[in-house]
Parts: C-alpha cells; sequence; structure tokens
C-alpha cells in the first residue's frame, strides 16, 4: 500500500470519528441508547449459532441453542487491605462477654445525647407551662417517661434495630434495602452480576406474597415513587446533619448553664463566650479523630448514668416519693385538661427527653443489636428515669426552680463533680452527633448524593472513623452563629425539637416500607406500627412547628439548604450518566476504525476511567481525536457504589473483555459498598490490575477451550478451519483470515503494517485452543506476553473533563440548577484526579460537554 493511500485511509477513518463526536449518522456510524443490549454481552469467543451454521451450507446440523459459558467477572485488585473486620456483615456469634463489652462501649458513643437531656428537659417544658399545682408536674412526667417507653424502647430497641442492613443503620441503610430488594435507584448502574455479592441477598422470613410483588412493581414503574423515596432518604440525611449543628450548641450550653447563680457575675454575655471558646476547642481537635480519647467515652458516660440515677434516688427519698403516681397515664389527660392549648406547646419541651434515639440506629454498624439492646435496657432506661423521677420530687417541694431544675436539685457538695461531669457529658454527645454528620455525608457521597469532599481517615483499624474538614468547619461556624445569636437553651430546644421528629417520621415511613415489601409483615400489624408511633410523631411535630417563630425556623432552613445540595447533585449526575448511555459509542463503529482505533497504538496501558459500567464511553471518541497516538492495551476502569454496606474484598473487581481480541481493550468495573473505604496506592493498584488481568485471560482461555470441546462431538462434520472463519466473521466482521490470525495481530503497530498479514496456510494447520493445554496455548501466551511488554512500557491515567449544561429548550428551573448550581459544586468539589487517588504526571484529561 502506497503512502496515498495509507493517508486516505487514515483520513476517512479520522472522519468517522468526526462524525462519531458531532453526533453524525453517516454510514454506520451510531449512538447506542440505553434499551439496546450492549455489545458486551456477545463476546468475540463465543461459539456461533444456528443461524450462521445454516448460512455456511451445514444444513444437516440439527438446530440447537448453543449453551455459552458463564463470563468471569470476579477478580479482585485491591490496592491496599484494610485492616478492618468486615466481619460486621459476616458475624459470628458473640460471646456473652463480648456482647456486654460491646453494650458498655455503647454508653459512650450511642446514648452521649440522650444522657445529657435530663439537662434542659423539663427548663423547656415549663417555660410554657407555670407550676401551679402537682397535675402540672405529674402530668409533664408522665409525658416524658411514657415518651421515652414508646419511642426508644418498644420503636427503636424492639423494631427498627431489626430492620438493618447486614448489621448497618441508619436512612441510608433502609434506603440500601429497599434499592436491593426493589429497583428504585435513579442512577441506572445496576448490573445482574452485583446480584451475586455475598451481602446482596435479602434473607426473606417467609415466602413472596403477592401484596410485596404488587409494591415492588409499583415503586419500579412509578418514578414519581422513586423520586418520593430519595427525598424522604434525603430528608432525614439533612436533618441529621442539623442535629451536628443544633446538638453540640445546647449541650455545652446547658451544661455551662450551671455556672449562672454560682459564680458572681457569669451572666449571658459570659455563658455565650464560654460556650463559643468550649465548640471552637471541640471542633479543633475532630482532625485527630475519636480513637485516641475514644477510651475515655464509655467510662465517662457510664459514671455519667450513675450520677443521673444516683441523684435521682436521692431527691426521690428526701422530697417527694408520691411522684410516682405519674406512672398511670391517666395524668396526661388531667394535664391537657388543665392547660389545654399551653399544655399542647409544651410538648416542644418533652420532646427533647428522646432526643439522640435515631443514635441507636445510625450507630448500629460499630456495634450490634444485643449490645445496644442490653445497653438501653440495663442501664439507660431506668436511669433516665430515676433522673426525672427525682427532678420532678424537687418540683413537687420547689415549683420555682424550673429554669434551672438540674443543678438545683443536685446536693451541695457535689455540684463542681457533676458540673465537670455533665461538661464532659456534653462534649461526648457533641462528638456523637459530629460523627454521625461525617458518616452521613460519606455514604450520601457513596450513592453520588453529594458532591465530592475530601475525607480524611483517622484510624487504620476502624473504617467508621472518618474526619471532613469542610463539614467540621461549616458545622463549627454555624454552632458559633447558634450560640451568638438565641443565647438561650430554651429557644435553641425550641429549634432541637423539630430536626428530632423529622428523623423519626423519615424512619418510621421507610421502616412501614421494609415491612410490606422485605419482611412481609402481616398487613395489621404493618398497618398499626406508623399508626401507633407516626400519630405520636405527628402530635410532637404539630406542637414543635408551633414554636416555628421562636426558633424553629432554623433546622428548617438547614435541613432545606443540605436538601437542595444533595437532590441538585442527584440529578445532575443522574442526568449526566443518562446521556453517557444514550451516546455510548457502537461496536460497529468501533469495527469500522479497525483494531488499530484509526490511529497508532503505542506500548502501554492506557487506564480510561468512566462512569459507564456497559459499553464504551463517548469521551473515548475525543481521546482518539485529540492524542495523536492510543496505547496498546485499554481499561475502561469504573468505581461504581452498589447499595449494600461493604463488598467483600474477594468481590470488588468485575472484568470483561471489550470488543474482538485483536482490539486489546478491556473493562474494570470496582464494586464499592457505601461503608468502604478507598485508600489505594496507585502503584499496588497497577500491580494487582496486571495480575488480575492475567487471571482473567487464562480463565477465558480456559472456558472457551472447554466450551468447544463440549461442543465438538455436534460439530464433527465441521472443519477446524471453518469454524475459525466463522468466528472472525462473529467477532470483527471483516471475514479474511482466521482466528490466529486474529490473535497474531500486535498489540501496537504501524498502520502500514496493517494489510501484510501472516498466511493463513500456517494458521490452518494448527490445532484449535481446544484440543491443546491452556498453558500451550499460543494465542494465550501471546497475548499475555504482549501484556507484560504493555506493562513494562508503564501506566496512563485517561480522565475526562465532563462540562454539564441543560439544553436550549429546557425549563428555566431546570437551567438554572444545572447550568449555575451544580457547575457550581461540580467546579469547587473535590477533583477526580485526586479522588480516585492517580499520580498528576501520568494524568492526560481532555474536556466535553454533556447537553442534558
Amino acid at each position: 500500500m502506497g503512502e496515498e493511500e495509507i493517508e486516505e485511509e487514515n483520513s476517512n477513518r479520522v472522519g468517522l470519528l468526526k462524525r462519531c463526536t458531532t453526533g453524525g449518522s453517516g454510514g454506520s456510524t451510531r449512538w447506542v441508547d440505553g434499551s439496546e443490549v450492549d455489545s458486551e454481552t456477545s463476546p468475540s469467543w463465543s461459539i456461533f449459532g444456528d443461524e450462521e451454521i445454516i448460512k455456511q451450507g451445514y444444513g444437516s446440523v440439527r438446530r440447537r441453542l448453543v449453551k455459552k459459558p458463564k463470563r468471569v467477572d470476579s477478580f479482585d485488585v485491591e490496592a491496599m487491605e484494610i485492616s478492618v473486620a468486615h466481619g460486621s456483615h459476616h458475624k459470628k456469634e458473640a460471646s456473652l462477654l463480648s456482647t456486654l463489652a460491646l453494650a458498655f462501649q455503647t454508653l459512650g458513643v450511642v446514648y452521649g445525647d440522650m444522657g445529657t437531656s435530663p439537662l434542659y428537659v423539663f427548663s423547656g417544658v415549663f417555660s410554657k407551662v407555670p407550676i401551679t399545682s402537682e397535675v402540672d408536674v405529674l402530668g409533664a412526667l408522665s409525658i416524658v417517661l411514657y415518651t421515652i417507653a414508646l419511642i426508644p424502647l418498644m420503636k427503636y430497641v424492639f423494631i427498627v434495630l431489626k430492620a438493618n442492613d447486614s448489621g448497618e443503620g441508619g436512612t441510608f441503610a433502609l434506603y440500601s434495602l429497599i434499592c436491593r430488594y426493589a429497583n428504585v435507584n435513579l442512577l441506572p448502574n445496576r448490573q445482574p452480576a452485583d446480584e451475586h455479592i455475598s451481602s446482596f441477598k435479602l434473607k426473606l422470613p417467609t415466602p413472596e406474597l403477592q401484596r410485596a410483588l404488587n409494591i415492588k412493581e409499583v415503586l419500579e414503574r412509578k418514578s414519581s415513587l422513586k423520586t418520593l423515596v430519595l427525598l424522604l432518604v434525603l430528608m432525614g440525611t439533612s436533618m441529621i446533619i442539623g442535629d451536628g449543628i443544633l446538638t453540640p450548641a445546647i449541650s455545652v450550653m446547658s451544661a455551662v448553664s450551671g455556672l449562672q447563680g454560682r459564680v458572681p457575675g457569669f451572666g449571658t454575655n459570659a455563658l455565650v463566650f464560654t460556650s463559643i471558646i468550649i465548640l471552637g476547642v471541640l471542633f479543633s481537635i475532630q482532625r485527630y479523630g475519636s480513637s485516641k480519647v475514644g477510651f475515655t467515652f464509655a467510662p465517662a458516660l457510664a459514671l455519667w448514668f450513675f450520677s443521673l440515677g444516683a441523684i435521682g434516688v436521692y431527691n426521690l427519698l428526701k422530697h417527694d416519693v408520691t411522684v410516682l403516681r405519674a406512672l398511670n397515664p391517666a395524668y396526661i389527660y388531667l394535664f391537657f385538661k388543665k392547660n389545654s392549648i399551653n399544655g399542647w406547646s409544651a410538648l416542644g419541651g418533652c420532646v427533647l427527653c428522646i432526643t439522640g434515639a435515631e443514635a441507636m440506629f445510625a450507630d448500629l454498624g460499630h456495634f450490634s443489636v444485643k449490645s445496644i439492646q442490653i445497653a438501653f435496657t440495663s442501664v439507660v432506661f431506668p436511669c433516665l428515669f430515676l433522673a426525672y423521677f427525682g427532678q420532678a420530687a424537687y418540683l413537687m417541694k420547689f415549683p420555682n426552680s424550673s429554669e434551672r431544675i438540674f443543678y438545683d436539685s443536685v446536693p451541695d457538695g457535689l455540684f463542681w463533680p457533676v458540673f465537670g461531669l455533665a461538661t464532659v457529658a456534653a462534649i461526648i454527645a457533641s462528638q456523637a452527633m459530629i460523627s454521625a454528620s461525617f458518616s452521613c455525608v460519606k455514604q450520601a457521597m457513596a450513592l453520588g448524593c453529594f458532591p465530592r469532599l475530601k475525607i480524611i481517615h483517622t484510624s487504620k483499624r476502624h473504617m467508621g472513623q472518618i474526619y471532613i474538614p469542610v463539614i467540621n468547619w461549616f458545622l463549627m461556624i454555624m454552632c458559633m452563629l447558634v450560640v451568638a445569636a438565641f443565647q438561650s437553651t430554651t429557644d435553641i430546644s425550641n429549634a432541637y425539637g423539630i430536626a428530632e421528629v423529622g428523623v423519626m417520621m423519615v424512619s418510621t415511613t421507610l421502616v412501614t416500607v421494609v415491612m410490606l415489601l422485605i419482611w412481609q409483615t402481616n398487613l395489621f400489624l404493618a398497618i398499626l406500627f406508623p399508626l401507633i408511633f407516626g400519630t405520636i410523631e405527628l402530635i410532637y411535630m404539630s406542637a414543635v412547628l408551633s414554636k416555628i417563630f421562636e426558633g424553629g425556623w432554623l433546622p428548617l432552613v438547614f435541613a432545606s439548604w443540605f436538601l437542595c445540595v444533595m437532590y441538585i447533585w442527584n440529578y445532575g449526575s443522574v442526568l449526566k450518566y443518562q446521556s453517557e448511555v444514550k451516546q455510548k459509542i457502537s461496536m460497529d463503529f468501533m469495527h469500522e476504525l479497525g483494531s488499530s482505533l484509526g490511529t497508532v497504538r503505542v506500548p502501554g496501558i492506557g487506564l480510561l476511567y468512566n462512569e459507564l459500567v456497559q459499553g464504551i464511553p463517548s469521551i473515548f471518541a475525543q481521546f482518539l481525536l485529540d492524542l495523536p497516538a492510543i496505547h496498546s492495551v485499554i481499561v475502561f476502569v469504573c468505581i461504581k457504589y452498589v447499595p449494600v454496606p461493604v463488598v467483600p474484598q474477594e468481590e470488588r473487581f468485575l472484568f470483561r473483555r471489550v470488543g474482538p481480541k485483536d482490539y486489546h481493550m478491556f473493562r474494570c468495573v470496582a464494586r464499592y459498598g457505601y461503608k468502604d473505604v478507598r485508600k489505594e496506592d496507585h502503584h499496588a493498584f497497577e500491580q494487582l490490575l496486571v495480575d488480575s488481568l492475567e487471571k482473567f485471560l487464562r480463565k477465558e482461555a480456559l472456558d472457551v477451550a472447554l466450551e468447544i470441546n463440549l461442543n465438538q462431538p455436534d460439530l464433527d462434520s465441521i472443519s477446524v478451519r471453518s469454524r475459525d472463519e466463522s468466528e472472525i466473521q462473529d467477532g470483527d466482521g471483516d471475514g479474511d483470515g482466521d482466528g490466529m490470525d486474529e490473535l497474531k495481530i500486535p498489540l501496537m503497530r504501524d498502520q502500514r503494517l496493517e494489510t501484510s498479514g501472516a498466511s493463513t496456510s500456517e494458521a490452518s494447520l494448527t490445532l484449535p485452543a481446544s484440543v491443546m493445554p491452556v498453558d500451550e496455548d499460543p494465542s494465550l501466551e501471546y497475548e499475555l506476553s504482549a501484556l507484560r511488554e504493555a506493562t513494562e512500557s508503564g501506566f496512563t491515567y485517561l480522565l475526562g473533563h465532563g462540562d454539564v449544561r441543560a439544553k436550549k429548550n429546557s425549563w428555566f428551573i431546570k437551567k438554572l440548577s444545572i447550568n449555575y448550581f451544580y457547575a457550581f459544586m461540580r467546579k469547587n468539589c473535590r477533583g477526580g484526579a485526586a479522588t480516585m487517588r492517580v499520580p498528576h504526571m501520568n494524568i492526560i484529561q481532555v474536556g466535553m460537554t454533556y447537553m442534558v
């Protein structure tokens, strides 16, 4: 072939690429939409079917379905083993001693927020209802006691904790359960292979009911319901992050307020200033991680709960033991009968007694269901009951002490030790909610609902201990502003109640869906759950919403802001992914380019990061246009999060071949759970990737050899030569050459050598791989040696910088959301290179605009 003919051929291929990237449809070039079967489902090494046999004239061979080998997909290329027990998902039955040890540890992590509630509950209640008779005290006490018994004990301890996702809790755990059973995830990247992950399978307690199947069908069919479920999850997450702002503020201020009246001249300004200093110190030490001081948490909170119970018993015996009458729920009726509207408004203070109840479910991943149940029923529940009984007994004798009830009820000689202990308990409670906020943001990022932020893992042994600098400083500034603006725990408590009740209502709704869809509970019991607990929470929500102008607007603003951020990010990400699916490059177009891909193949391995789990991304065509050459081996790497807490390391990665063998293109899908930690060294990643790719090639060759052997008796009238020709026609469509010719094409070569193929006569005398050992298969050994040659030449990371813009005919709100808000977040969030931890010296990046 002359130089002019070569140049003409190259220009034709460049023209094809340009038509592809500009949406041209000339010839057979076309985009593959999301509904079309991906080219990867028809591997080049599959045995041809009956239609091809009949076409070749082999009418004597009967028609039959040819069984294709199961594709070998799962290879682990984890770059760094995390010394963490994925064992929370494969837990053995713990011994009684270890369960008790875990129960003791939960006191410092789970119950800090609920344990500090006696500091401010009755002061919030009686700020709305003055104490004029014993009915006020006994009625308020009865409401508090039955609220604790119904919500934390009955709802969370005995019901909600069972709705865990392989040992993980929280709103995202409930969402992952629903997403696994019904395909309600808005991001269309679910693969059948995901269902083979060991932690993906759901163990249903009863056979499938028609009711559950109907609910599943409705959820999967109606996109509005999918959006509604996602909004519920995001709303609950937003309110938990809002708690991360309000909990430190109210806990620290309530603890420090004990100095008022004890220290002369310690007024409101001194209270605010001292609280701000403590909050600054608290948030400043977050970067060191909670593990360094974690061993002090449980003993300190255990001592705190013991102090609460002891002080309660002391006041109960000394002042008025008759407050035990509050166990009679009739006092609740008398309380509302006497105070009417004011009594209803006082519910906003009563609800503070269950602040932190959601932490029992959210922090489940670090402990076990039994340990949390034992700690609550044996320590937290009785100590809180005794504390509130003691405070009520004190109020029966000193009704004017409601504003400072906790510290006034402490015996004089124990004030300073209790004050110090209360301050420590408040800090620990704040620490727990700050850590919970970090975890929620990380889970939201994993499921594509939050912009990428820098995450620092503060412990090498515990993957749950993380630190997010941006969120930390945002929470600190917001906490300080709340303290400086409100200057009173009463006003902050008005805001606090809305966030707490909102999270509980979201949990009630999602658990009800789990009951109907997954547990397939009796319909009467499934309806009874939201009827009882949902009604109580709605009553509390109506009470706290009445204080919307007294500080209740604050959590609504926080939750709305976070909800908008998360929803817009998810909305933009879904539109971008759908656009990439529609613009996938078809294999017909790749066949037109040929094995050289319309350019020069040079030594090396190119790792092209993209979000597609199937097909060839359109950004690849941009690389072919912009680069003078492309690497001899191309691996499409997709980082994908699946709705499970942790993907076992041995099931982390999937490998697939893309296109015919002489193209030397592969796909690697890396699957992570929402609790997984990605800490990868790129050198180790590269080495393990190559090792796993070699294993894949060997297993692929073995499966093909076995499959050909299985089908050999039925096709004995077909010559080896004919089969090889058919495979070539099925593989890359040109039909000139045989199977060995296809594999003899080098991984890299100049286009001038494209027509100088090896002689077919030599290949026709060579036995196929099916009748020789895999290790002696020349095609496999050639491909492995070429892969090693490419590895020695090095790795290059091919990254695409996608600019997402709304179409010109889009609605104004869509243009505003995508072109400004989503674009701003993409521009300012953590970049892809930093998130994937790739070396900057080995990056090639091209830009592309997606019109959505």
